[in-house]
């Protein structure tokens, strides 16, 4: 049982943080969990009804509260002096903890309210140790291994997804300082800054986990952070298979057409597991082939060797706003020069998505990229706005056939309603007709008799073949993939027919 699901099994009271900036001097030292009434919770967490439940807060004891915030500021020589630190360094540890002894006792001398019992003490030194070293409150859910993302909605909200649902965690940061204290600790090492001129940041946690952070005074309720935790374990096509994601006879095709160096995007919504099945298709691709891959907050987890793996780069701090800062599409147009046989951009948001094309028009097929759709026909459409966006003043019809000539493959995936990932698409881009492009899904998600012709969106459900070869099949077969009919239906009567 993880951290966060002991934490909710226990509703013992909480003792609630005081709002005195000297909380002591007017109160006596409290015992570590007194059992009191808990503190109310703030009206925004109330918002999803009159039936949802908020659970008691584990807040930190006032006393230690006031000790934790009083000690964080001066316990390290320079603010950034434990930027590479990390949580479970033997040799650190004990040294800050002998810095935050002495420190303690000076504080005792002077005033005596502040005494720590050994106990207190211990509660303390972690509670300042995962400031320091963590990632504060919500240290324990970032090395909670059933925990696959952290929301936090301002000090007060904290949620964690555990398997697919998200549920709202009984921690707390003590106040607004706090959480920007932990954003700052996160965005730092990296040469980013979050301040009122900067007040969004995309970072990434030392083990390669993807945060994005807003600052107030755009995060009305508190700063904010979101965490999309990364896998220990880097996911294979076969733990694709073993959770229901896709089926054996899919993962052959997929294969196929990654070995045979078509162009595939990967399409869903936010959370639906783009990056992890790009991360798997990408593992098809052959040792001998040179791979470049391109993203935001660096994620992939490609095994072969010849990988060279480029991150976008924010300004210079101190700078004009401009100079240094390195885009997606910076990153594309280099790429090219470097000689790759193979492109992988983690997601096309923006201008990039044209270069990319273009890329793919112009002998580099095989590349792979994502793109935030809700089909695979809106992912045709998104991509037509994300090449309106470079600023080239092309006809859409222009682009359209850019899109059929570029793309072969979609691969749409989505979080249905049980909290799964499933491949619920996978569509082949045929070509034109008139203005329109033609698209032939090739695998559909569905459930046992179903007729409609619409993937599923419940769970039960398994990606069938829907009876038609790709257009693309010779070029398959010619890089040594003859897949029979099988796999792709053929011979059955099509799903939903009468």
């Amino acid at each position: 049982m993880s951290f966060m699901q002991r934490r909710l099994n226990d509703p013992a009271g909480r003792d609630p943080r005081k709002p005195e900036a000297d909380p002591v001097a007017e109160t006596p030292a409290a015992p570590m969990r007194p059992v009191t009434p808990a503190a109310p919770p703030p009206p925004a967490a109330h918002a999803a009804g009159p039936a949802y439940v908020v659970p008691d807060k584990a807040r930190t004891p006032a006393k230690l509260a006031y000790l934790r915030k009083l000690m964080r500021a001066k316990i390290l020589k320079s603010p950034d002096e434990a930027d590479t630190w990390t949580r479970g360094d033997a040799e650190k540890e004990t040294m800050l903890s002998i810095r935050m002894r002495a420190m303690l006792e000076k504080i005792a001398s002077e005033r005596r309210e502040y005494a720590l019992n050994p106990s207190e003490f211990e509660q303390l030194r972690d509670l300042l140790l995962d400031d320091l070293l963590g990632f504060g409150a919500i240290q324990p859910l970032v090395v909670d291994r059933a925990c696959s993302e952290i929301m936090v909605n301002g000090p007060e909200i904290i949620f964690a997804e555990i398997k697919g649902k998200l549920l709202e965690t009984d921690l707390v940061f003590d106040d607004d300082e706090h959480i920007e204290y932990t954003a700052q600790r996160i965005v730092r090492p990296l040469g980013r800054t979050i301040d009122r001129n900067q007040p969004m940041v995309d970072a990434r946690l030392p083990d390669g986990s993807r945060v994005h952070i807003v600052a107030e005074p755009s995060a009305l309720m508190g700063t904010t952070i979101t965490i999309r935790k990364f896998p220990e374990k880097r996911l294979t096509v076969e733990d694709l298979i073993k959770f229901g994601s896709l089926t054996p006879e899919a993962a052959e095709f997929l294969k196929a057409c990654v070995h045979s160096r078509l162009n595939i995007v990967v399409a869903g919504g936010t959370g639906s597991g783009k990056t992890t099945l790009l991360n798997v298709l990408s593992g098809y691709i052959p040792d001998d082939e040179r791979i470049v891959t391109i993203e935001d907050a660096a994620e992939l987890q490609l095994a072969q060797r010849h990988v060279v793996r480029l991150e976008t780069a924010p300004p210079a701090p101190g700078g004009d706003g401009k100079r240094g800062m390195l885009t997606i599409r910076d990153l594309v147009r280099g790429s090219l020069r470097m000689r790759p046989d193979r492109i992988v951009i983690g997601e096309c948001r923006g201008g990039e998505a044209l270069d990319m094309l273009q890329a793919m028009n112009t002998g580099h097929d095989g590349s792979l990229t994502t793109v935030h759709s809700n089909n695979p026909r809106d992912s045709v459409a998104r991509l037509e706005t994300l090449c309106l966006m470079a600023g080239m003043d092309l006809p859409v019809s222009v682009i359209r056939r850019q899109i059929v000539s570029a793309v072969d493959l979609i691969v749409q995936i989505a979080r249905i309603k049980d909290g799964s990932r499933k491949i619920v698409q996978i569509t082949e881009i045929q070509g034109m007709e008139g203005d329109s492009v033609t698209l032939q899904d090739l695998f559909m998600y569905r459930m046992p008799g179903q007729t409609t012709l619409a993937p599923a969106s419940i769970g039960g459900g398994r990606l069938e073949a829907m009876g038609y070869r790709p257009k693309f099949i010779d070029r398959l077969e010619e890089n040594g993939f003859k897949l029979g009919g099988r796999i792709f239906g053929v011979g059955q009567k099509p799903p939903g027919a009468k």
